[in-house]
């Protein structure tokens, strides 16, 4: 096989159709960027999965009266409510959280913003802080619901959150980033699987004089198909290689400023530049072989160089 030839054509086929080759390569690198996203949201939604398994706890607000007179919960009101949550088999740990350990986390938690500067620890209520046996499948429904039953109108409650219910909106929204990211590449790689098929048709077409004389000297036919193959990788491979460059930039211009405060206090892992390296470069052979395979089809179905 002369290899020379062969990239000869490809670069011939390549400048034949440059705006067709250009309109290729975009449209299949805001495909690939789309479904870049949707795996940097997967991942982050696993790994927030991750985070969360061992943290999550049901939260039983105490009311302003007793948070304020009890600071070590040694009181009645408090202690009542702190053994009758341990005699529960459902219940692994309770944990008292004063109003200034409260305040103190709540610093923590959003340093450097304005809403920690007017916080104060008078305006945060103390709280048991309960640790379920299981935290995840129906055993941890049902200590949840334990400690509400536990805690219905009981006299020095205020509230009690379940930090699942919380935590189920964030992965809410993310599986909504998922899912739309997914459909809209799944849209952009439609019109770039038919620009694929239509460029490499088009390239055929055009070259059928030389590609008839090559058959008739006794060229076989994935000799004469292997150029424009050759073609439709090149062109998902730099679509692939954009998207990279895509979403590196996305992650350094937009990601890391709008995920900062909530990523710097452990509210969801952030997304770093290994992890968005990682998915570029998995992006390279996805767009190599959807293009190969559309090429291939596009020969064998309609072209039949």
């Amino acid at each position: 096989m002369r290899t020379d030839f062969v990239f000869r054509e490809v670069g011939t086929g390549l400048r034949r159709n440059v705006t067709m080759t250009v309109a290729m390569v975009l449209t299949t690198a805001i495909s690939l960027l789309l479904v870049g996203t949707g795996l940097l949201a997967v991942r982050t939604i696993d790994s927030t999965e991750s985070l969360y398994s061992d943290r999550l706890e049901v939260q039983v607000s105490l009311t302003q009266d007793v948070s304020a007179s009890d600071p070590d919960c040694s009181q009645p009101i408090c202690s009542g409510l702190r053994s009758t949550l341990e005699n529960s088999p459902l219940i692994a740990s309770v944990r008292y959280e004063s109003q200034q350990a409260a305040y103190e986390r709540f610093q923590q938690l959003f340093a450097g913003q304005s809403i920690a500067e007017v916080a104060r620890p008078q305006s945060l209520p103390a709280q048991l802080r309960v640790k379920l046996v299981d935290t995840d499948g129906a055993q941890a429904d049902a200590g949840a619901a334990a400690v509400r039953q536990a805690m219905q109108n009981q006299v020095g409650v205020r509230t009690v959150i379940d930090q699942r219910d919380v935590v189920a909106k964030l992965f809410d929204f993310l599986g909504g980033v998922r899912n739309v990211t997914f459909a809209l590449a799944l849209v952009q790689a439609v019109a770039a699987l038919l620009l694929i098929s239509n460029t490499v048709q088009v390239s055929a077409y055009t070259r059928r004089t030389e590609v008839g004389v090559m058959r008739l000297v006794g060229a076989t036919r994935w000799y004469t198909q292997l150029p424009f193959l050759i073609e439709a990788v090149v062109t998902g491979v730099v679509g692939a290689v954009l998207a990279g460059v895509g979403l590196v930039v996305g992650k350094l211009a937009f990601i890391d400023s709008l995920l900062a405060g909530i990523a710097q206090n452990g509210v969801i892992p952030p997304i770093t530049l290994v992890d968005v390296v990682t998915t570029s470069v998995w992006l390279v052979p996805i767009g190599a072989a959807i293009a190969g395979i559309t090429g291939y089809i596009t020969l064998r179905l309609y072209v039949k160089v």
